[in-house]
């Protein structure tokens, strides 16, 4: 295969910081349907929404596969 088109599988402080934040508020959200919380269950499914445009913006200041300030892969 050919290594010059290797996304790099979205391993970035971006990617890793979109994921995270939705995992967040996928767990969050969990709980809080559990103790019957429904407002609490829509507030952090909002997390859903924010995790990929963290990402994103991330992304765009550099933070993403191959980005001016992520680490370069070995």
């Amino acid at each position: 295969m050919n290594d010059a088109h290797d996304p790099g599988h979205g391993s970035s402080p971006a990617a890793w910081t979109g994921v995270t934040i939705m995992l967040i508020g996928a767990s969050a959200g969990t709980l809080f349907f559990w103790f019957d919380q429904p407002l609490l269950v829509w507030a952090s499914s909002s997390l859903l929404v924010v995790g990929p445009i963290v990402g994103t913006l991330m992304a765009k200041a550099g933070y993403g596969v191959g980005g001016s300030k992520s680490k370069a892969p070995h």
